[in-house]
């Protein structure tokens, strides 16, 4: 079997002499840290830090909690028209700088370039998607119980929206919840990952050159454990929306409590990839390998394990295999490059964990399993046999490159095995027959199935999940609906109003 291709020569991205200061956007100006902290940038690819962030002090969220607060009210003053030219100008900035986004997200996240462009053209248009919906935030008008009476429900922004994203993809994520949070008429005070904070920084500036008011945007720097805890407990928060692990997602719901904040969760995923006998078999093992491997894994819709039809598993493995050997790993910006490195030490030790426990209880490891060397955090893509539903590699999220497969001797079963996780993002069937088509669609309780295709999701398509993925939704119009809050109105306009129950009580005959 061929060795996967391994390209390690990598442009120096920071000597100590180029590291780069970025500072906190709070309440239209860019400040340090209160502490004189900083957290360091590292390129995941070259080990090398190359820039650092400010740790901002309790006070400074605090400020900018603040400063959201006071600015929401002139914001929600006006017309979701008026909003939109602001959402529509920053789509129109991100497309301009686009190469230069996109270099820094690779710097940053470790993707491949042209990975990183296309999650720049998303991140635009999720602000030119929302912008659209202007004229389209949509409330009722109901019949009353009584006569010359209506009812109205209202869709009003929340106030505060604390956004708190990953690493994964920093600019897409971050784009999806400021912009339908900004349409609806909320500020956002939005704190990203420490690993990737810049691309956020950087979408921030050029909100500001949108000319965005300020307060109604505000971005601050700095560990999980200070920073979001205090936008998470702070009482002015009306709502939380954080993306990332089930586990944070359990400290945030347990945090938020306290005041009763409301929360738009998108937490782990644990995708099940079944491929039938009857599927085009080319088609499905060219979608295997970006399920699996796009991003390095590293993504909540990830086909996490693969469940294959007996009757075609030794040439779908075979098969799989070659493809997986053919890919490139090393350098991100050389646009041969099919996967950059995982995005921290840290994580790559979790995956190298996953695989030696499953090598020593006896998985087969068909390809893969360890660490190029030279520098930078790589991991081979690794392919695993295993025989076992209830093992780690098939119930924990692995967030890495490595595909565990299995054998099923039926659909059903594949379906039963499917439902078997705590996690319920994304799912992905390959047959030709409609009637396993439309039981999948029916039968596997995940928030997205992709029938014959794969990700990642469409804008209009409500991207939520089952069990322990979260809660609410993020994209489409159902996404939206999660950054307003519904006000009823009864509407009495007879000019002699009168309601049959009110004191005293009269006699009916």
């Amino acid at each position: 079997m061929a060795l996967i291709s391994v390209s390690r020569k990598s442009p120096r991205s920071g000597s100590r002499s180029q590291i780069k200061r970025f500072k906190m956007y709070i309440d239209g100006d860019w400040v340090d840290s209160e502490k004189e902290e900083t957290l360091e940038v590292i390129n995941p690819a070259t080990e090398e830090v190359f820039a650092k962030v400010p740790k901002a002090s309790k006070e400074q969220v605090k400020g900018a909690l603040e400063a959201a607060e006071k600015a929401q009210r002139k914001w929600e003053d006006l017309s979701p028209l008026q909003r939109a030219k602001f959402l529509f100008k920053i789509a129109e900035l991100i497309r301009r700088d686009r190469e230069r986004l996109a270099r820094i997200l690779t710097s940053e996240q470790g993707k491949p370039l042209y990975e990183s462009r296309l999650e720049i053209d998303g991140a635009a248009e999720n602000f030119q998607y929302y912008a659209e919906f202007a004229r389209r935030i949509e409330g009722d008008v109901l019949p009353s119980d009584f006569p010359e009476q209506t009812i109205m429900i209202l869709k009003l922004p929340i106030g505060v929206v604390a956004s708190i994203t990953p690493w994964n993809f920093p600019s897409a994520t971050v784009a999806r919840k400021l912009a339908p949070a900004l349409i609806t008429g909320n500020a956002l005070v939005t704190k990203p990952s420490s690993n990737t904070p810049l691309s956020s920084i950087e979408l921030v500036k050029l909100a500001e050159e949108a000319g965005l008011p300020k307060g109604v945007l505000n971005l601050v720097t700095g560990a999980g454990s200070e920073v979001g805890d205090e936008m998470v407990t702070n009482k002015i928060t009306g709502l939380v929306t954080m993306t990332g692990s089930t586990e944070a997602g359990r400290k945030i719901m347990e945090s938020a409590s306290g005041h009763v904040g409301k929360l738009i969760l998108e937490l782990g995923g644990k995708a099940p990839f079944i491929v039938w006998n009857d599927a085009d078999m080319a088609w499905a093992l060219k979608c295997a390998v970006w399920a699996r491997f796009w991003n390095c894994g590293q993504t909540c819709i990830c086909a996490e394990r693969m469940y294959i039809d007996e009757k075609v598993k030794n040439k779908f493995v075979s098969a799989f295999a070659k493809a997986v050997a053919s890919l490139r790993i090393g350098n991100p910006f050389n646009s041969k490059t099919d996967l950059g490195p995982m995005i921290s030490e840290k994580e790559r030790e979790t995956t190298e964990s996953f695989v030696e426990r499953a090598r020593e209880e006896g998985d087969k490891i068909i390809i893969g399993g360890s660490e190029p060397k030279g520098k930078g955090w790589f991991y081979k893509p690794t392919i695993v046999e295993d025989n076992d539903q209830k093992s780690p590699l098939i119930q924990e999220e692995i967030f890495g490159p490595v595909a565990p497969i299995m054998e099923v001797d039926s659909f059903d079963k594949a379906i039963d095995y499917a439902n078997d996780s705590i996690f319920g993002l994304s799912s992905y069937v390959f047959t030709k027959d409609s009637a396993r088509i439309f039981k999948a669609m029916h039968k596997i309780k995940f928030g997205e199935s992709y029938i014959n295709q794969v990700g990642p999701e469409q804008f209009q398509g409500a991207h939520t999940g089952f069990r322990q993925t979260g809660i609410g939704a993020e994209g489409s119009k159902y996404g939206l609906a999660c950054y307003t809050q519904l006000k009823t109105c009864y509407v009495d306009w007879d000019e002699r109003p009168n309601l049959p129950y009110l004191f005293p009580y009269r006699k009916k005959h």
